[in-house]
Protein backbone atom coordinates (compact mmCIF):
# COMPACT_ATOMS: atom_id res chain seq x y z
CA UNK A 1 0.00 0.00 0.00
CA UNK A 2 2.88 2.11 0.62
CA UNK A 3 4.52 1.72 -2.77
CA UNK A 4 1.22 2.18 -4.19
CA UNK A 5 1.04 5.40 -2.69
CA UNK A 6 4.49 6.64 -3.26
CA UNK A 7 3.57 5.54 -6.78
CA UNK A 8 0.56 7.95 -7.22
CA UNK A 9 2.62 11.02 -5.48
CA UNK A 10 5.17 10.50 -8.73
CA UNK A 11 2.16 9.71 -11.13
CA UNK A 12 -0.39 12.68 -10.19
CA UNK A 13 1.53 15.62 -9.00
CA UNK A 14 1.40 18.52 -10.52
CA UNK A 15 3.88 19.49 -13.14
CA UNK A 16 7.14 21.73 -12.05
CA UNK A 17 7.69 23.97 -14.54
CA UNK A 18 11.23 23.94 -16.20
CA UNK A 19 11.61 20.44 -15.20
CA UNK A 20 8.43 18.75 -17.04
CA UNK A 21 9.04 15.62 -19.18
CA UNK A 22 5.50 16.03 -20.51
CA UNK A 23 4.42 17.92 -23.68
CA UNK A 24 3.33 21.64 -22.31
CA UNK A 25 0.28 21.48 -24.49
CA UNK A 26 -1.03 18.43 -23.06
CA UNK A 27 -1.40 19.40 -19.78
CA UNK A 28 -4.96 20.24 -17.69
CA UNK A 29 -6.03 23.59 -17.91
CA UNK A 30 -4.30 24.28 -21.20
CA UNK A 31 -7.10 27.14 -22.70
CA UNK A 32 -6.57 29.17 -19.25
CA UNK A 33 -2.89 29.39 -19.61
CA UNK A 34 -2.45 30.06 -23.53
CA UNK A 35 -5.28 32.89 -23.15
CA UNK A 36 -2.79 35.95 -22.18
CA UNK A 37 -0.24 34.61 -24.69
CA UNK A 38 -2.92 34.10 -27.28
CA UNK A 39 -3.93 37.63 -26.73
CA UNK A 40 -0.91 38.98 -26.92
CA UNK A 41 0.46 38.21 -29.67
CA UNK A 42 -3.10 38.42 -31.76
CA UNK A 43 -2.76 42.42 -30.34
CA UNK A 44 0.90 42.62 -31.44
CA UNK A 45 -0.33 41.71 -35.13
CA UNK A 46 -2.84 43.96 -34.83
CA UNK A 47 -1.29 46.84 -34.05
CA UNK A 48 0.48 47.02 -37.47
CA UNK A 49 -2.33 48.61 -38.55
CA UNK A 50 -1.47 51.84 -36.47
CA UNK A 51 0.33 54.50 -37.77
CA UNK A 52 2.43 54.90 -39.68
CA UNK A 53 1.70 51.06 -40.64
CA UNK A 54 3.92 48.40 -42.00
CA UNK A 55 6.65 49.16 -44.17
CA UNK A 56 6.95 45.71 -45.19
CA UNK A 57 4.46 43.58 -47.31
CA UNK A 58 6.95 40.12 -46.86
CA UNK A 59 7.08 40.80 -43.63
CA UNK A 60 3.65 40.98 -42.60
CA UNK A 61 2.66 37.92 -44.43
CA UNK A 62 5.79 35.70 -42.89
CA UNK A 63 4.55 36.83 -39.25
CA UNK A 64 0.94 35.91 -39.98
CA UNK A 65 2.04 32.54 -41.48
CA UNK A 66 4.20 31.98 -38.43
CA UNK A 67 1.57 32.83 -36.05
CA UNK A 68 -0.97 30.68 -37.46
CA UNK A 69 1.46 28.08 -37.57
CA UNK A 70 1.95 28.37 -34.17
CA UNK A 71 -2.12 27.89 -33.33
CA UNK A 72 -2.15 24.90 -35.59
CA UNK A 73 0.46 22.80 -33.78
CA UNK A 74 -1.39 23.32 -30.30
CA UNK A 75 -4.00 20.45 -31.25
CA UNK A 76 -1.52 18.05 -32.48
CA UNK A 77 -0.61 14.88 -31.02
CA UNK A 78 2.36 15.43 -28.45
CA UNK A 79 2.25 12.12 -27.37
CA UNK A 80 3.45 10.20 -30.00
CA UNK A 81 5.30 12.77 -31.81
CA UNK A 82 9.54 12.98 -31.02
CA UNK A 83 10.10 14.27 -27.13
CA UNK A 84 12.00 17.16 -28.93
CA UNK A 85 9.58 18.87 -30.84
CA UNK A 86 7.49 21.14 -28.59
CA UNK A 87 10.52 23.32 -28.60
CA UNK A 88 10.03 24.06 -32.46
CA UNK A 89 6.29 25.98 -31.25
CA UNK A 90 7.99 28.64 -28.79
CA UNK A 91 10.79 28.99 -32.02
CA UNK A 92 8.29 29.64 -34.59
CA UNK A 93 6.50 32.34 -32.86
CA UNK A 94 10.05 34.02 -31.88
CA UNK A 95 10.41 34.43 -35.77
CA UNK A 96 7.00 35.79 -35.92
CA UNK A 97 8.24 37.92 -33.70
CA UNK A 98 11.13 39.04 -35.68
CA UNK A 99 9.14 39.38 -38.77
CA UNK A 100 7.05 41.26 -37.25
CA UNK A 101 9.61 43.69 -35.75
CA UNK A 102 10.85 44.10 -39.19
CA UNK A 103 7.20 44.85 -40.89
CA UNK A 104 6.60 47.70 -37.95
CA UNK A 105 10.28 49.04 -37.82
CA UNK A 106 12.61 48.66 -35.10
CA UNK A 107 11.50 51.63 -33.74
CA UNK A 108 8.18 50.78 -33.55
CA UNK A 109 7.77 49.63 -30.58
CA UNK A 110 6.70 45.81 -30.95
CA UNK A 111 9.99 44.61 -30.14
CA UNK A 112 8.76 44.11 -26.53
CA UNK A 113 6.92 41.12 -27.70
CA UNK A 114 10.11 39.02 -27.92
CA UNK A 115 9.26 38.54 -24.58
CA UNK A 116 5.97 36.41 -24.84
CA UNK A 117 7.85 33.32 -26.07
CA UNK A 118 10.99 33.31 -23.58
CA UNK A 119 8.09 34.24 -20.66
CA UNK A 120 6.04 30.96 -22.17
CA UNK A 121 9.15 29.25 -22.18
CA UNK A 122 10.80 29.86 -18.76
CA UNK A 123 6.55 28.67 -17.23
CA UNK A 124 6.37 25.48 -19.13
CA UNK A 125 8.97 23.89 -20.78
CA UNK A 126 12.36 22.14 -19.88
CA UNK A 127 15.54 24.34 -19.33
CA UNK A 128 17.33 23.37 -22.41
CA UNK A 129 14.48 24.76 -24.47
CA UNK A 130 14.78 27.74 -22.46
CA UNK A 131 18.10 28.04 -23.75
CA UNK A 132 17.34 27.86 -27.18
CA UNK A 133 14.82 29.99 -26.96
CA UNK A 134 17.34 32.78 -24.99
CA UNK A 135 19.79 32.23 -28.35
CA UNK A 136 16.67 32.50 -30.40
CA UNK A 137 15.98 35.75 -28.82
CA UNK A 138 19.46 36.85 -28.99
CA UNK A 139 19.90 36.34 -32.44
CA UNK A 140 16.80 38.47 -33.18
CA UNK A 141 18.54 41.09 -31.50
CA UNK A 142 21.45 40.77 -33.59
CA UNK A 143 19.21 40.90 -36.78
CA UNK A 144 17.28 43.99 -35.52
CA UNK A 145 20.87 45.71 -34.41
CA UNK A 146 21.82 45.42 -38.35
CA UNK A 147 18.19 46.34 -39.99
CA UNK A 148 18.67 50.04 -40.59
CA UNK A 149 17.00 52.45 -38.70
CA UNK A 150 13.62 53.87 -39.50
CA UNK A 151 12.67 56.61 -37.32
CA UNK A 152 8.61 56.71 -36.27
CA UNK A 153 6.68 59.24 -35.32
CA UNK A 154 3.93 58.19 -34.32
CA UNK A 155 4.54 55.17 -32.26
CA UNK A 156 3.32 55.82 -28.96
CA UNK A 157 0.06 54.26 -28.69
CA UNK A 158 1.26 51.34 -29.86
CA UNK A 159 4.16 51.15 -27.13
CA UNK A 160 1.77 52.25 -24.25
CA UNK A 161 -0.53 49.26 -25.81
CA UNK A 162 1.94 46.48 -25.99
CA UNK A 163 3.73 47.40 -22.69
CA UNK A 164 0.77 47.30 -20.74
CA UNK A 165 0.16 44.01 -22.44
CA UNK A 166 3.08 42.29 -21.54
CA UNK A 167 2.95 43.91 -17.83
CA UNK A 168 -0.55 42.31 -17.77
CA UNK A 169 0.34 39.09 -19.72
CA UNK A 170 3.44 38.32 -16.66
CA UNK A 171 1.40 39.52 -13.68
CA UNK A 172 -1.11 36.85 -15.12
CA UNK A 173 1.63 34.23 -15.95
CA UNK A 174 3.36 34.64 -12.90
CA UNK A 175 0.19 34.12 -10.48
CA UNK A 176 -0.65 31.52 -12.24
CA UNK A 177 2.46 29.33 -11.51
CA UNK A 178 2.60 30.71 -7.62
CA UNK A 179 -0.71 28.98 -7.34
CA UNK A 180 0.45 26.07 -9.49
CA UNK A 181 3.11 25.72 -6.30
CA UNK A 182 0.84 26.06 -3.80
CA UNK A 183 -1.68 23.28 -4.91
CA UNK A 184 1.41 21.03 -5.55
CA UNK A 185 2.93 21.89 -2.16
CA UNK A 186 -1.02 21.06 -0.61
CA UNK A 187 -1.19 18.13 -2.75
CA UNK A 188 2.51 16.89 -1.57
CA UNK A 189 1.39 18.01 2.28
CA UNK A 190 -1.57 15.77 2.01
CA UNK A 191 0.73 12.59 0.37
CA UNK A 192 2.71 13.02 3.37
CA UNK A 193 0.37 12.83 5.60
CA UNK A 194 -1.71 9.72 4.30
CA UNK A 195 1.61 8.07 3.97
CA UNK A 196 2.57 8.54 7.25
CA UNK A 197 -0.75 7.78 8.55
CA UNK A 198 -0.25 4.34 6.20
CA UNK A 199 2.91 3.85 8.29
CA UNK A 200 1.25 4.34 11.97
CA UNK A 201 -1.54 1.91 10.95
CA UNK A 202 1.12 -0.86 9.33
CA UNK A 203 2.52 -0.29 12.93
CA UNK A 204 -0.46 -0.47 14.76
CA UNK A 205 -1.40 -3.72 12.81
CA UNK A 206 2.01 -5.23 13.24
CA UNK A 207 1.56 -5.14 17.07
CA UNK A 208 -1.45 -5.71 17.22
CA UNK A 209 -1.19 -9.14 15.53
CA UNK A 210 2.01 -9.66 17.77
CA UNK A 211 -0.60 -9.48 20.80
CA UNK A 212 -3.38 -11.10 19.66
CA UNK A 213 -1.97 -13.67 18.00
CA UNK A 214 1.09 -14.46 20.95
CA UNK A 215 0.37 -12.89 24.08
CA UNK A 216 -3.22 -13.09 24.11
CA UNK A 217 -3.42 -17.10 23.48
CA UNK A 218 -0.41 -17.69 26.43
CA UNK A 219 -2.09 -15.49 28.53
CA UNK A 220 -5.59 -17.55 28.12
CA UNK A 221 -3.90 -20.89 28.07
CA UNK A 222 -2.41 -19.71 31.55
CA UNK A 223 -5.73 -19.47 32.83
CA UNK A 224 -7.64 -22.10 31.13
CA UNK A 225 -4.64 -24.22 33.23
CA UNK A 226 -4.72 -22.63 36.45
CA UNK A 227 -8.82 -23.45 36.39
CA UNK A 228 -7.89 -26.81 35.87
CA UNK A 229 -5.31 -27.30 38.28
CA UNK A 230 -7.82 -25.34 40.80
CA UNK A 231 -9.94 -28.67 40.32
CA UNK A 232 -7.37 -31.09 41.19
CA UNK A 233 -6.90 -29.76 44.84
CA UNK A 234 -9.04 -29.85 47.86
CA UNK A 235 -7.69 -26.92 50.23
CA UNK A 236 -10.15 -23.90 49.61
CA UNK A 237 -7.41 -21.66 50.61
CA UNK A 238 -5.03 -22.75 47.47
CA UNK A 239 -8.57 -22.62 45.25
CA UNK A 240 -9.34 -18.97 46.67
CA UNK A 241 -6.18 -18.09 45.80
CA UNK A 242 -6.12 -19.64 42.06
CA UNK A 243 -8.74 -17.95 41.11
CA UNK A 244 -7.42 -14.48 42.39
CA UNK A 245 -5.06 -15.20 40.08
CA UNK A 246 -7.13 -16.59 37.05
CA UNK A 247 -8.85 -13.08 37.67
CA UNK A 248 -5.78 -11.25 37.18
CA UNK A 249 -5.14 -13.30 34.10
CA UNK A 250 -8.93 -12.25 32.68
CA UNK A 251 -8.10 -8.72 33.80
CA UNK A 252 -4.65 -8.87 32.06
CA UNK A 253 -6.40 -9.65 28.59
CA UNK A 254 -9.13 -7.51 29.14
CA UNK A 255 -6.54 -4.69 28.69
CA UNK A 256 -4.22 -5.90 26.15
CA UNK A 257 -7.51 -6.48 23.80
CA UNK A 258 -8.73 -2.82 24.70
CA UNK A 259 -4.85 -1.90 23.74
CA UNK A 260 -5.48 -3.93 20.82
CA UNK A 261 -8.79 -2.13 19.96
CA UNK A 262 -7.37 1.11 20.49
CA UNK A 263 -4.33 0.80 18.01
CA UNK A 264 -6.92 0.29 14.68
CA UNK A 265 -9.64 2.67 13.65
CA UNK A 266 -11.80 3.05 16.77
CA UNK A 267 -14.72 1.22 16.31
CA UNK A 268 -18.39 2.19 16.63
CA UNK A 269 -19.71 1.92 20.06
CA UNK A 270 -22.97 0.44 18.60
CA UNK A 271 -21.22 -1.74 15.81
CA UNK A 272 -20.67 -5.41 16.27
CA UNK A 273 -16.94 -5.15 17.38
CA UNK A 274 -18.50 -3.73 20.50
CA UNK A 275 -21.38 -5.61 20.93
CA UNK A 276 -18.94 -8.89 21.22
CA UNK A 277 -16.47 -7.91 22.94
CA UNK A 278 -19.10 -6.48 25.79
CA UNK A 279 -21.01 -9.80 25.54
CA UNK A 280 -17.69 -11.95 26.68
CA UNK A 281 -16.40 -9.76 28.66
CA UNK A 282 -18.17 -11.45 31.72
CA UNK A 283 -16.81 -14.75 30.75
CA UNK A 284 -13.71 -16.63 32.55
CA UNK A 285 -10.95 -16.98 31.04
CA UNK A 286 -11.76 -14.70 28.55
CA UNK A 287 -11.68 -15.96 25.03
CA UNK A 288 -9.78 -14.35 21.87
CA UNK A 289 -11.97 -12.83 19.56
CA UNK A 290 -10.89 -11.77 16.04
CA UNK A 291 -12.52 -10.07 13.30
CA UNK A 292 -11.49 -9.78 9.51
CA UNK A 293 -13.23 -7.39 7.32
CA UNK A 294 -15.45 -4.48 7.91
CA UNK A 295 -17.32 -6.20 10.67
CA UNK A 296 -19.16 -2.81 11.45
CA UNK A 297 -19.86 -1.60 7.71
CA UNK A 298 -20.08 -4.61 5.94
CA UNK A 299 -23.09 -6.32 8.41
CA UNK A 300 -26.01 -4.62 7.95
CA UNK A 301 -27.57 -3.85 11.52
CA UNK A 302 -30.81 -6.34 11.75
CA UNK A 303 -27.47 -9.47 10.94
CA UNK A 304 -25.36 -8.13 13.69
CA UNK A 305 -28.37 -8.19 16.24
CA UNK A 306 -28.85 -11.96 14.62
CA UNK A 307 -25.26 -12.56 14.98
CA UNK A 308 -24.94 -10.89 18.55
CA UNK A 309 -28.23 -13.28 19.55
CA UNK A 310 -26.66 -16.71 18.08
CA UNK A 311 -23.55 -16.21 19.85
CA UNK A 312 -25.36 -15.24 22.99
CA UNK A 313 -27.09 -18.72 22.81
CA UNK A 314 -23.82 -20.69 21.64
CA UNK A 315 -21.84 -19.57 24.70
CA UNK A 316 -24.79 -20.18 27.02
CA UNK A 317 -25.35 -23.41 25.35
CA UNK A 318 -21.75 -24.74 25.88
CA UNK A 319 -20.63 -22.43 29.04
CA UNK A 320 -21.66 -25.55 31.58
CA UNK A 321 -19.19 -27.78 30.20
CA UNK A 322 -16.76 -25.91 27.79
CA UNK A 323 -15.24 -22.63 27.82
CA UNK A 324 -14.79 -20.70 24.75
CA UNK A 325 -11.36 -20.36 23.96
CA UNK A 326 -11.17 -18.54 20.39
CA UNK A 327 -13.92 -16.50 18.52
CA UNK A 328 -13.22 -15.10 14.83
CA UNK A 329 -16.03 -12.79 13.24
CA UNK A 330 -15.33 -12.85 9.03
CA UNK A 331 -17.14 -10.58 7.17
CA UNK A 332 -16.84 -10.56 3.36
CA UNK A 333 -18.68 -9.10 0.16
CA UNK A 334 -21.72 -11.61 0.37
CA UNK A 335 -21.95 -13.70 3.59
CA UNK A 336 -20.30 -13.79 7.25
CA UNK A 337 -18.48 -16.72 8.84
CA UNK A 338 -18.69 -17.10 12.98
CA UNK A 339 -16.18 -19.37 14.37
CA UNK A 340 -16.23 -20.54 17.64
CA UNK A 341 -13.67 -22.88 19.11
CA UNK A 342 -14.51 -23.92 23.25
CA UNK A 343 -12.42 -26.70 25.05
CA UNK A 344 -13.40 -28.75 28.14
CA UNK A 345 -12.87 -27.18 31.35
CA UNK A 346 -10.07 -28.90 32.87
CA UNK A 347 -7.90 -29.24 30.99
CA UNK A 348 -7.46 -27.96 27.12
CA UNK A 349 -6.23 -30.95 26.08
CA UNK A 350 -8.81 -33.07 27.20
CA UNK A 351 -11.41 -34.48 24.62
CA UNK A 352 -14.87 -32.65 25.08
CA UNK A 353 -17.69 -35.06 27.46
CA UNK A 354 -20.81 -33.61 26.49
CA UNK A 355 -23.01 -33.54 23.22
CA UNK A 356 -24.51 -29.90 23.31
CA UNK A 357 -28.43 -29.91 22.00
CA UNK A 358 -27.69 -26.97 19.22
CA UNK A 359 -31.05 -27.90 17.34
CA UNK A 360 -32.46 -25.05 18.23
CA UNK A 361 -29.62 -23.25 17.26
CA UNK A 362 -29.32 -24.66 14.24
CA UNK A 363 -33.05 -23.64 13.65
CA UNK A 364 -32.38 -19.98 14.28
CA UNK A 365 -29.39 -20.29 11.96
CA UNK A 366 -31.13 -21.89 9.18
CA UNK A 367 -34.73 -19.34 9.54
CA UNK A 368 -31.80 -16.75 8.81
CA UNK A 369 -30.77 -18.86 5.34
CA UNK A 370 -27.16 -19.63 7.01
CA UNK A 371 -25.59 -22.94 7.74
CA UNK A 372 -24.09 -24.42 10.41
CA UNK A 373 -21.48 -27.32 11.32
CA UNK A 374 -20.03 -28.37 14.36
CA UNK A 375 -17.27 -30.51 14.65
CA UNK A 376 -14.75 -32.12 17.05
CA UNK A 377 -11.21 -30.91 16.38
CA UNK A 378 -7.79 -31.68 18.77
CA UNK A 379 -8.77 -30.18 22.42
CA UNK A 380 -12.45 -29.31 21.93
CA UNK A 381 -15.17 -28.58 19.85
CA UNK A 382 -15.75 -26.10 16.63
CA UNK A 383 -18.77 -24.31 16.00
CA UNK A 384 -19.16 -22.70 12.71
CA UNK A 385 -21.97 -21.20 10.77
CA UNK A 386 -22.01 -19.11 7.65
CA UNK A 387 -24.64 -16.16 7.41
CA UNK A 388 -25.71 -14.41 4.03
CA UNK A 389 -25.52 -10.87 3.79
CA UNK A 390 -27.71 -10.15 0.64
CA UNK A 391 -30.87 -8.29 -0.05
CA UNK A 392 -32.62 -11.52 0.98
CA UNK A 393 -30.68 -12.50 3.90
CA UNK A 394 -31.50 -9.02 4.80
CA UNK A 395 -35.26 -9.85 4.62
CA UNK A 396 -35.14 -13.10 6.12
CA UNK A 397 -33.36 -11.49 9.39
CA UNK A 398 -36.32 -9.54 10.05
CA UNK A 399 -38.68 -11.64 9.85
CA UNK A 400 -36.47 -13.71 11.62
CA UNK A 401 -36.31 -11.30 14.59
CA UNK A 402 -39.11 -11.50 15.99
CA UNK A 403 -39.41 -15.08 16.52
CA UNK A 404 -35.88 -15.43 17.69
CA UNK A 405 -35.91 -12.65 19.95
CA UNK A 406 -37.15 -14.99 22.71
CA UNK A 407 -34.66 -17.62 22.16
CA UNK A 408 -31.34 -18.41 23.63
Amino acid sequence: MRADLRSSMSADAPVIPGGSSVSPFQEPGLLVRVAPFAVGAVLAEASLALPPGPQSSWAVIASGVLLLAVAVAFPLPWSRLPAWLPVVVPLAYTGSVLALILAAGTTSGVGVVILIPLVWTALFHRRWESACIVAAVVAVEVIISLTPVVVAGAVITRRVLLWALLGTLISVATHGLRDRITRSQAERDRLQSQLRELTVMEDRERIADVLRGEVVQQVFAAGLTLQGTADLTADAQVRRRIDAIVEDLDRVVRMVRGAVFDLGHPPRLDGLRQQVVALCSGLSPVPEIGFSGEADAAIPPEAQVQIVDLLRGTLELIGRECVPGRIEIGAGDESCLVVIDAAPRGHPDDEPAFEPDVSALLERVTRFGGRADIETIPGGIRFEWRLPLGRPARRAARSADQPAAGMG
